[in-house]
């Protein structure tokens, strides 16, 4: 508690940076206090009276800002935590439960999902705007489900574009930047090129092309930590000892890859020696991107708006493994109409991985060209007895026997090696290759009619009183590659995957003080009954510069495609989607695969500490193998309740922002591994649960049996002081608690207890000279996913810019981890130094 109070007072006593350039004072205070946001309850409305927390950052913010992108900004902004597993994919996330593939936040861009269809999450913001065409952010840190349904149980952010009917001209934007110093290979260099044009081309007609052209070299993932350190410690071999090495950042050595050799009267686990990810993947990015938007405007209220997107990318992504993307391609097509009353969208998602490939399954099909497991095992085995004969030391032997079983094998960096990459990549079945092939798209329908705007204005305008009622539909279209995705029902046909809802939402203003509301929402998805979620709110305006809000709210996440549908074959392990028509039979034949390793381990120090048989030791330890209890995957869900406050003081110069939060997690979809003995005869179970060889191996989707509570806090200043001069600080709590049995299959939490931003800055000290300098600290946190667990240690971060305007030429020098202190935001991905920059601009 004393930490907590200690922390708090320190943030009080800072404050963050507001950046907008404004140089009439009493401009600023306006725009400060009479914001306006619409993603929170699909109206526009004044930020004070938003019913739920709702940040927001604004394109002059952005440019002030000390980060080098609008998407890097977003992780100083009040409860969002952001991980990175590359230069060119960052992920972001509120509120807990977060991961690489963050399939429980929605990612908008004016409304319109930008997730890749087969994910079920965005690739970051590689197709979303860029900072040219960037009006506004804004973001709701926790469940919005009650009015986007889908997947925003977590929160939503929401990428608002600019006008060309208000915006017009050409800007230009080169950055040019520099980051990996200090590692093995030198500094690197970043070039990211943009331009915007949009027209009015008269009061009816405007458009706007937007592109960018980003190349660099990636951060680096690299850790050699053993995640099979204690394979063979009932024998003594630990650390450089440990035949059964297994490193974070390397490939080929998993668990799939290892076998119980008996050799010389003991058993030991031996591991095939893999190869690490440096040594597997290209690590320059790409990243080419383009929007074109068609405004036709019937009345200045009414328009009706065509977009297209496209992106093409090459980088590294993450999610159970991790992946190298290369000609990924993403388009969105989009028509939008929008009145005072009516909006309607419908726009279509089309993915293509293009040549892209998994790293884990490459390495483990790289050492299977020139040896197969069975050969490269006998030769290990026999060179073992060997070395031991001739007196080397059990270490010494091991060593020496995997020298034999790796000769001839491929050595990277070589054009033999160069030529394996290209040809497994090109090989969709991870058995024997590494290849992602995957084509989808995502067809989205969703319309609202705001009944009292105009229909039933007088109804507003006497009792104030708004009703608005909506409806969306979204159609899952996935082509089966026979390896990723099937057909269970068969060949020759797309698998389709449907969800329909509405909603009602009814609010009513009493005077300028009160404001309530309710929202209630219906999904139906073809493989599960109707859920309904509701939403209730307050907002109590105790003045027009203070305002209270409470809400609860209600959500549900179907399972995404890949949970649902996925038939991936990676390595000798199955990972099947959850739903009945994918795994029927399996979640019924199987045994846990957490209960089988400890029986498989009690067997080995049975042998090797007490010299029982083999036979025996089976036996004496068979109880501890456990069948399978999970089933067939069910919707995730979330009850959540919020309170808030925020307000202003002494002449609007002050502002606070504060939220509280408690969350009810159901059902989490996560994954469990399990095993099938090949053999139905019971008395034989046993014998072929010890053995690898012997069974069939699963990762299902699944649902958790805990119920899962978590609770948090955020807490944000602003104050304004001097002539342009600001300061900013907000902090961010949030702490899991769990009050039902922990079954160690619920998603990991993998949120630190405590982030600190800090900034102070001048959007114009001089002359159109401004500065900006942000600290950042986070908490170490426990990280749990299938790839890695453990600690993330804590780490603290400086960003700073300078930067001038001169009419309409902009210049801006900066760099985030100025000190290039390297840290890792999530265990398993790269290590993230400092990046240094200067833009020019022009036109903005």
């Amino acid at each position: 508690m004393y930490r907590i109070l200690r922390v708090l007072l320190f943030v009080i006593g800072s404050f963050e940076c507001w950046a907008q350039r404004q140089p009439d004072p009493d401009t600023t205070k306006v725009v400060i206090l009479h914001d306006v946001v619409l993603t929170a309850s699909r109206l526009e409305e004044d930020l004070g009276r938003s019913p739920v927390s709702v940040e927001k950052l604004s394109s002059r913010a952005i440019y002030n800002s000390a980060a080098p992108s609008f998407f890097d900004a977003l992780e100083n902004i009040k409860g969002v935590q952001m991980l990175v597993p590359s230069v060119g994919f960052k992920v972001i996330n509120t509120r807990g439960f977060g991961n690489t593939t963050n399939v429980r936040f929605v990612q908008m861009v004016d409304g319109m999902d930008n997730q890749a269809p087969h994910l079920g999450a965005p690739i970051a913001n590689m197709l979303g705007p860029g900072d040219l065409d960037i009006q506004s952010v804004e973001i709701i840190p926790g469940t919005a489900s009650a009015l986007y349904g889908m997947n925003a149980i977590n929160g939503m952010a929401n990428f608002l574009t600019k006008d060309p009917f208000t915006t017009e001209g050409i800007s230009l934007q080169q950055k040019t930047g520099v980051n990996r110093i200090h590692t093995e290979g030198g500094a690197k260099i970043f070039s990211e090129t943009s331009l915007r044009w949009a027209k009015k081309i008269n009061s009816n007609f405007a458009f706007k092309i937007n592109g960018s052209y980003i190349t660099g070299t990636d951060w680096v993932a690299n850790s050699h930590a053993d995640l099979n350190g204690s394979a063979n410690a009932s024998t003594g071999l630990l650390g450089a000892d440990n035949p059964a090495f297994d490193p974070v950042n390397g490939y080929g050595n998993e668990s799939s890859n290892r076998r119980t050799l008996s050799l010389a009267g003991k058993n030991y686990v031996v591991a095939r020696t893999g190869y690490y990810e440096n040594e597997l993947v290209d690590y320059s990015i790409h990243n080419a991107k383009a929007d074109a938007a068609l405004h036709y405007a019937f009345t200045p209220d009414t328009k009706l708006i065509y977009t297209y997107r496209f992106a093409d990318l090459d980088n590294i992504y993450q999610r159970a493994n991790r992946f190298r993307l290369e000609d990924y391609r993403l388009q969105q097509h989009g028509l939008a109409f929008k009145s005072r009353s009516v909006q309607a969208l419908a726009y279509v998602n089309v993915e293509n991985t293009g040549k892209s490939y998994n790293a884990r399954s490459m390495g483990e099909n790289i050492d299977r060209t020139f040896k197969s497991d069975n050969a490269w095992y006998t030769e290990y085995a026999a060179a073992f007895q060997d070395a031991v004969a001739s007196g080397m030391s059990v270490a010494d032997a091991h060593r020496a026997a995997r020298v034999v079983g790796d000769t001839g094998r491929p050595q990277s960096g070589t054009a033999a090696f160069d030529n394996l990459i290209s040809a497994l990549g090109d090989i969709n079945n991870w058995d024997y290759g590494a290849a992602l092939r995957v084509k989808s798209r995502m067809l989205h329908v969703e319309g609202q009619l705001n009944v009292t705007e105009e229909l039933l204005a007088n109804v507003k305008a006497s009792t104030g009183l708004e009703i608005l009622v909506g409806f969306d539909h979204r159609t899952y279209i996935i082509i089966p590659d026979g390896n990723y995705f099937i057909n269970p029902e068969g060949d020759g046909h797309n698998l389709l995957y449907r969800k329909s809802g509405g909603f009602l939402q009814v609010s009513r203003s009493f005077g300028h003080k009160l404001k309530l509301g309710a929202t209630l929402r219906a999904d139906k998805n073809e493989y599960y009954s109707l859920k309904w979620n509701p939403r209730f709110t307050a907002v109590y305006s105790v003045s027009p510069l203070h305002h209270v809000r409470f809400a609860f709210q209600n959500g549900f996440r179907f399972p995404s495609v890949f949970e649902a549908f996925s038939n991936v074959n990676s390595g000798g392990v199955k990972r099947v989607g959850g739903l009945p028509v994918m795994s029927s039979g399996v979640f019924e034949r199987a045994y846990n695969r957490a209960s089988i390793d400890a029986f498989q381990a009690a067997v080995l120090r049975e042998v090797n500490q007490n010299g029982v048989s083999r036979s025996e030791a089976i036996i004496e330890n068979q109880g501890l193998y456990k069948k399978n209890d999970y089933t067939y995957v069910e919707p995730e869900e979330i009850r959540s309740f919020e309170a808030g406050y925020r307000g202003s003081f002494f002449d609007e110069n002050l502002q606070v922002d504060v939220d509280f939060y408690y969350n009810r997690y159901n059902n989490f979809i996560a994954q469990v591994e399990m095993n099938i003995p090949r053999t139905a005869n019971a008395d034989s179970i046993s014998y072929y649960l010890a053995d690898r060889t012997l069974q069939d191996r699963y990762r299902m989707w699944t649902n958790s049996k805990t119920t899962a509570y978590n609770y948090g806090a955020g807490l944000g200043l602003k104050y304004l002081f001097g002539k342009n001069f600001a300061m900013n600080g907000n902090l961010t709590y949030a702490r899991l608690q769990r009050r039902s049995g922990n079954d160690g299959l619920e998603d990991g939490f993998n949120t630190p207890a405590w982030i600190v931003n800090l900034s102070v800055g001048n959007s114009d000290l001089y002359q159109g000279l401004g500065f900006m300098v942000t600290y950042r600290r986070q908490d170490s946190y426990y990280w749990q996913s299938f790839l890695v667990n453990g600690d993330v240690p804590a780490y603290q971060t400086v960003d700073a810019q300078v930067s001038k305007r001169l009419k309409q030429v902009s210049v801006k020098v900066g760099g985030s981890n100025v000190f290039n202190h390297y840290y890792n935001s999530f265990l398993g991905g790269p290590s993230v130094g400092g990046f240094y920059y200067v833009t020019l601009g022009y036109g903005f």
